[in-house]
């Protein structure tokens, strides 16, 4: 069932969304040489709660009950496309490096990604970077009311198809509200539906995931930490939005982005 939020849940989920932010600031802050992915989760999930909220990822359950997810953020690292368990692995120059961060604040979620490169990358790393930002974008930008889900993965696959990119299927955006992952499912891709048509109090997180090879996955023994098929690099972008009357807000955002 797909919920409309009020304005004071919005701004609920707008002080959640400004943790989130602050914490990939901090983890890009962060992020070089010689740092563990277990320190950028013990300074994302101090921030977190020193600002008052909880951590979304922490504890939240997968497909094996036995293994929750054991950190406050998500750390995948080149052909790592999402939910990485951060530890003691150690970043090295030349890695692209994918954060993904949630926050609670008085029951409502927010939830936001970037995709960062260790030192200066190589042309084709950067253009998957600075395009699969720019899908994330441009399916923010068709999430307007009276357009449709659709839309959004239309935008979204417009955006690939111009670079010759995978587009990751099997993992979409989401809305999002007193839970982390609700109705409806936000695919980056065109599915040959038009799905629900978008009205102001929707929220949704609008998260594509490019490649420089196949769309194909596989999940690591960890049952958590996703890769490409092929190994070839991911970039992961997203910002959590609330459709509003006149147009798109998003939530996570520092400086628009």
């Amino acid at each position: 069932m797909v919920t409309r939020k009020s304005r004071a849940e919005i701004d609920r989920m707008r002080r959640a969304g400004a943790i989130v932010a602050e914490v990939l600031a901090l983890a890009e802050a962060e992020l070089r040489p010689g740092v563990t992915t277990g320190h950028l989760d013990r300074i994302a999930e101090a921030h977190i709660r020193s600002a008052g909220a909880t951590p979304s990822f922490l504890g939240y359950p997968g497909v094996n009950p036995r293994r929750p997810f054991p950190g406050s953020i998500c750390a995948s690292i080149d052909d790592e496309i999402v939910h990485g368990i951060p530890g003691d692995r150690t970043i090295r120059a030349g890695q692209l490096v994918s954060i993904d961060a949630g926050a609670i604040v008085d029951g409502w979620h927010a939830d936001a990604a970037r995709s960062f490169y260790v030192g200066e990358p190589p042309p084709e790393t950067a253009q998957l970077i600075e395009a699969t930002r720019a899908a994330m974008m441009a399916g923010i930008a068709a999430a307007v009311p009276g357009n449709h889900i659709g839309d959004i993965g239309a935008a979204v696959e417009d955006v690939a198809r111009s670079k010759g990119y995978g587009v990751v299927r099997q993992f979409v955006g989401h809305g999002i509200g007193t839970a982390m992952h609700e109705d409806p499912q936000v695919p980056n891709f065109r599915t040959g539906r038009k799905g629900l048509r978008l009205e102001p109090g929707i929220c949704l997180a609008i998260e594509p995931m490019f490649t420089l090879g196949t769309h194909e996955t596989r999940v690591l023994p960890d049952d958590w930490t996703v890769v490409t098929k092929d190994g070839s690099l991911a970039a992961h972008f997203e910002n959590t939005i609330a459709v509003t009357d006149h147009g798109p807000e998003i939530l996570t955002a520092v400086d628009g982005r």
